[in-house]
């Protein structure tokens, strides 16, 4: 059975043309009942996708910017819901979409490796047993205690890739990821996958 199944997939998102009316012009067109032009348009960013991803599979999305490739990531990965058809996954996901994304910029790196973890669904005591293996996995031990609002994206990059990979996920989706990583890190987080 594939560990990721998209059948029929269609996505579409509001395009919004003018911005919303202020209450007086809301107020203004009920009296004169006047029909105001719809004030957005849909766009189809996912239309009729469908694709299997079998257990040890490795995928490239490739395609032009706009062309709908962090859209069926971002499917995959529950963040968005489709208007039709299904995705269906067998596993753990652990998403590594945007740098910096589920981190609170007021935490600091330690605290982020606790929220992320919780949130990819591990236990306070798994947490606890593998949090000195991500930062020594990241190399961020001199700066584990600092708010990470105060990283670089490199430095997001690391914490983010190592909390994701600490335990081996069923299905990792990984959007963009090493734009901003050193070249010593890229190699060692490539090795590891």
């Amino acid at each position: 059975m594939p560990e990721v199944e998209v059948t029929n997939l269609t996505v579409s998102f509001r395009v919004y043309h003018d911005r919303l009316p202020s209450f007086k012009d809301y107020v203004l067109g009920l009296i004169a009942k006047k029909k105001h032009a719809p004030a957005y348009s849909h766009h189809r960013a996912l239309n009729d996708i469908s694709l299997k991803i079998k257990q040890g599979e490795k995928i490239g999305i490739i395609g032009h910017n706009g062309a709908g490739k962090s859209t069926l990531l971002k499917t995959i990965c529950r963040i968005y819901e489709p208007i039709a058809g299904n995705v269906i996954t067998k596993g753990v996901i652990a998403p590594l979409l945007e740098i910096g994304a589920g981190f609170h910029p007021e935490y600091t790196g330690r605290e982020n490796i606790h929220l992320n973890a919780a949130l990819l669904g591990h236990r306070a005591k798994e947490i606890r047993d593998f949090e000195q293996k991500i930062i020594e996995f990241s190399e961020l031990e001199e700066f584990i205690d600092t708010p990470v609002k105060y990283y670089s994206t490199g430095m997001y990059l690391r914490l983010g890739f190592s909390v994701a990979t600490a335990v081996t996920p069923d299905i990792l989706i990984m959007d963009e990821m090493f734009a901003g990583g050193d070249k010593s890190f890229l190699k060692k987080a490539s090795e590891k996958m």
